[in-house]
């Protein structure tokens, strides 16, 4: 009997048997390789998986799921389930050594940005991730300067990791078919010095105040949190939108806020 999709997870099972060969091929599971999906819901792409690696670990909120998961996929030996909250798991445990935990996962579309930002916490255990998520948000992901889509969450992101959007998929890809269009991205963790990684406070609190009003110069925007005279040592003139500047520049600018002890 098929599960019920509960609308208070966020479920939208990946039922088209193209899509999931698909994604299983961008992912390119190797034997051996460490992986952890999130969200495996009714496993249809663990299966797959776990016959390339040997073994898989799967997170999975749902407990009716993750109890019948094992049975329903013909209890294979190599399969490891973790029944719990993916906002609050330690993926770095997963991993045997820096850079070899790979992430993968249809994931629900109500968390999908926390759930992000708590695996960037995790960068320095990973080695790449590759997600189904809502197209609107992957748009936003991979935008570049100056794009309509570009915004506190692209400068972010980007910080963390290189972004590529690999392909669409249609809402009746889907059990029961989303409202929205979805796609499938990869990132991969950029390796950042103990001195960049010391200025994020600085540059999530001047994203972040741009952005919420990004209809404003960046002098007005940065108003209280930099000076005219900090924002021209950056190179800029404070006429700029905050969406026409790219990650190097909020970086530049970060330097200068931190440097006041932000």
């Amino acid at each position: 009997m098929a599960h019920r999709p509960r609308k208070r997870f966020g479920q939208h099972f990946l039922v088209d048997p193209g899509i999931i060969r698909r994604l299983v091929s961008v992912i390119d599971p190797r034997p051996g390789q460490e992986m952890v999906e999130i969200g495996p819901g009714e496993g249809v792409m663990t299966l797959p998986l776990i016959e390339a690696l040997g073994r898989l670990d799967v997170v999975e909120l749902d407990r009716d799921l993750a109890a019948g998961l094992a049975e329903k996929l013909g209890n294979p030996a190599g399969l490891v389930i973790h029944s719990a909250d993916a906002l609050e798991y330690d993926y770095a445990a997963l991993a045997s050594q820096p850079g070899s935990l790979r992430v993968v996962g249809n994931l629900p579309y109500n968390i999908s940005t926390p759930l992000l930002f708590h695996l960037f916490e995790h960068n320095q255990a990973i080695r790449d991730m590759h997600f189904m998520l809502q197209k609107e948000v992957v748009d936003r992901l991979v935008a570049g300067p100056g794009s309509r889509t570009y915004g506190r969450l692209s400068v972010m992101a980007g910080f963390h990791c290189r972004m590529e959007m690999l392909f669409e998929v249609p809402p009746g890809a889907f059990r029961p078919p989303p409202k929205v269009d979805s796609a499938v991205i990869r990132l991969v963790p950029l390796e950042r010095t103990a001195e960049e990684r010391a200025l994020l406070p600085a540059l999530g609190s001047l994203v972040g105040a741009a952005f919420s009003k990004r209809r404003k110069t960046l002098r007005n925007g940065l108003s209280g949190l930099l000076g005219p005279a900090e924002i021209t040592l950056a190179g800029l003139e404070g006429t700029e939108r905050p969406e026409t500047l790219g990650l190097d520049t909020w970086l530049r600018l970060a330097r200068l806020y931190h440097a006041r002890g932000n």
